[in-house]
């Protein structure tokens, strides 16, 4: 498979979306009549940026952005051409990429726009033969995913620096690090319920095998030392040291089969939120903990500096937390099936099942959520107590059809 690659220069600028208006401008959009809000934009795609702090949607006519605390648009571009199936932020940059998609879009799906809004034009773009099924931004990379293959670009030059070949990657299942001390990737592997984990900074892959099903979900920490999977089965959740791929914790979703939809860990690795087509979101205690908990610190990123980053890890039990219940018949582990001694989850929220949602943590023991079918929830959970989470905020955010 291969790419063809074109750019310009000056890719990054100063700001980003937290004080850009709402509006169009430049020669994105489009010079005929602009689609409002009156019912003509259908929701293609949502997605979160990498701290959890906005959100893009990529409509049939172009894409917005949203802040989450508080809920507001923060900017919009219509087009006359037709929206994307893809719009992935770098943070709050002014950095998107963009793939095509949707009703009637004139912009292929075969194709990344790196689009910078500040100098309101593509500064490069990325062929393909074949479909492209997720992009994936850090401040030094920019990764497309195809179905049996990855590549990882750096971002000043759009130089290649890596191809991995992975199993059939429908999904585009692929996360990323995001501390400037560590460069992880975690991908399908080869095999069936296999996960590769790139180590890039210290040349090292580790093959780590999640589940005996195909692998669903997965996602990583922001300094990329734990990764979080589910599988096809839906079932259970597992949590893994992605330097020696030890399993740290199993938590269990349900006993029937689901489809999961959203996986997210909380900066100070304490909670684990899973969304599905059952219509819970369900939240989890961990047991693990990165050392330095609330804050990322001094000592941990001097560890991560001098590549030795694996002794950060400690498995503690928070004494100021709750704990996710367990079967009242877990003395009889070993003896009964292995659902009866599983943990189950802390709190929970309820939302439609005929929509996919992706769920996200806010600050103050909140989740976010939001739903193909243009609705965004702010909810809170008890952190001693657990059970139903209460709401806070709805909003619909885009109507759709």
């Amino acid at each position: 498979m291969s790419s063809t690659v074109s750019n310009s220069q000056d890719i990054f600028q100063q700001g980003g979306y937290d004080s850009r208006n709402t509006g169009t401008s430049g020669s994105f959009a489009s010079p005929e009549p602009e689609v409002g809000d009156n019912g003509e934009a259908e929701l293609v795609s949502v997605s979160w940026n990498q701290d959890y702090s906005c959100f893009a949607s990529g409509t049939s006519h172009g894409f917005r952005i949203y802040n989450c605390e508080p809920f507001k648009e923060t900017f919009r571009r219509e087009l006359k051409d037709g929206g994307f199936k893809i719009v992935e932020m770098l943070f709050r940059s002014n950095i998107l990429a963009l793939v095509g998609g949707g009703p009637n879009s004139q912009y292929p799906s075969n194709k990344v726009l790196i689009w910078d809004d500040h100098q309101s034009r593509c500064i490069s773009e990325f062929a393909f033969r074949s479909e492209i099924r997720a992009v994936k931004l850090r401040r030094d990379r920019i990764v497309v995913v195809l179905e049996h293959k990855i590549y990882v670009y750096n971002f000043m030059d759009l130089r290649l620096l890596h191809q991995i070949e992975t199993q059939a990657n429908p999904r585009g299942l692929c996360c990323l690090s995001h501390h400037t001390n560590t460069s992880v990737l975690a991908c399908p592997g080869l095999r069936q319920g296999e996960i590769r984990v790139e180590h890039f900074g210290l040349n090292m892959v580790q093959t780590i095998n999640a589940h005996d099903s195909s692998i669903a979900c997965m996602t990583l920490t922001l300094d990329g030392l734990l990764l979080a999977t589910a599988s096809t089965k839906g079932t259970l959740i597992r949590i893994f040291n992605t330097m020696d791929g030890t399993r740290l914790q199993e938590v269990r979703r349900g006993v029937d089969r689901a489809d999961i939809y959203s996986i997210a860990l909380s900066p100070n690795v304490q909670w684990l939120a899973v969304s599905s087509d059952k219509g819970t979101v369900h939240l989890f205690s961990l047991r693990v903990r990165v050392v330095g908990e609330d804050t990322y610190s001094t000592e941990t990123a001097a560890l991560l500096s001098q590549q030795t980053y694996s002794n950060s890890l400690q498995g503690l039990v928070s004494p100021t937390t709750g704990t996710n219940p367990g079967s009242s018949l877990s003395f009889m582990r070993g003896v009964l099936p292995k659902y009866f001694s599983s943990e189950w989850s802390f709190a929970q929220f309820h939302v439609s099942e005929v929509t996919q949602f992706f769920a996200a943590f806010g600050s103050n023991n909140t989740v976010a959520i939001i739903g193909l079918d243009g609705s965004f929830y702010r909810c809170n959970f008890d952190p001693v107590n657990g059970g139903e989470m209460g709401q806070l905020e709805y909003i619909r955010f885009l109507k759709t059809r």
